[in-house]
């Protein structure tokens, strides 16, 4: 929907991209800093940012701000107004008791995952994990799953041009590379992925289709790379998995 210019508030706009700039690995940021990652003057990410401070949202030391727990309402708001975490959140939970491994549930925004429902058995990552973290959608296996989901042209589209970070030694970085796995993973039905977002890490994830025959969402398990071979998972876990699936697409509108 396009909206017209004159009924939009150029002031909220500049304060969600400055509350933006703040990710896992620019948790604690100068105006300066905010500035150029938000492409706002330095005046107005200050005034921004002290607003924030102002309100409860941000903490300022004096030279650097970082964001406080309350900010955490904006999206727990939005995620509480969303059926899908209601919805697979006991099927999550039951999941990850029976496998004894941590399964989630997100959607793809953009370029990256945002976990809407999460069942952690054991913390794999670095990272904590919870409802509203994001991840790249083209290392990820429920980014694989979401990313294949869509025409090539938009998938070629959200990849970008040139290589993509390097997150580990195993991380796939060219997009032709990684359009070739989705074509794979249009296939199979699932994605797998071994240790691209993090060493120590494999995930498995399938992708969860609506009664409209729209992907709307994927789901995976979590698990440590242990010394079975990576092609094993599949045979090991799919079967749960895809209960777990069709338990939920049975109840997605």
């Amino acid at each position: 929907m396009t909206i017209p210019e004159r009924d939009l508030m150029g002031g909220l706009a500049k304060g969600l991209k400055v509350i933006e700039t703040f990710v896992p690995e620019r948790p604690r940021q100068s105006i300066a800093e905010v500035a150029a990652a938000a492409g706002l003057d330095r005046a107005t990410a200050r005034r921004c940012l002290l607003t924030l401070a102002h309100l409860g949202y941000a903490d300022y030391d004096g030279k650097f701000f970082t964001l406080t727990p309350r900010v955490l309402r904006l999206g727990t708001a939005c995620l509480a107004t969303m059926p899908l975490p209601r919805l697979v959140q006991p099927l999550l939970d039951a999941l990850s008791e029976e496998i004894g491994e941590s399964s989630s549930v997100s959607v793809l925004d953009g370029t990256e995952i945002v976990y809407v429902a999460r069942a952690a058995q054991r913390k794999l990552m670095s990272i904590a994990l919870m409802p509203g973290s994001r991840l790249p959608a083209y290392c990820t296996s429920m980014g694989r799953v979401l990313l294949a989901a869509l025409p090539e042209a938009e998938a070629r589209a959200r990849l970008g041009d040139g290589p993509l970070p390097r997150r580990t030694d195993r991380t796939l970085t060219d997009p032709e590379a990684i359009i070739a796995e989705l074509a794979a993973v249009r296939t199979a039905g699932y994605a797998v992925i071994d240790e691209e977002v993090e060493i120590g890490l494999r995930s498995i994830a399938v992708p969860l289709v609506s009664a409209r025959r729209v992907t709307v969402a994927a789901l995976n398990l979590g698990l440590p790379a242990r010394l079975e071979p990576v092609e094993e998972l599949p045979r090991r876990y799919l079967p749960a998995l895809r209960r777990v699936k069709t338990a939920i697409e049975e109840i997605l509108p």
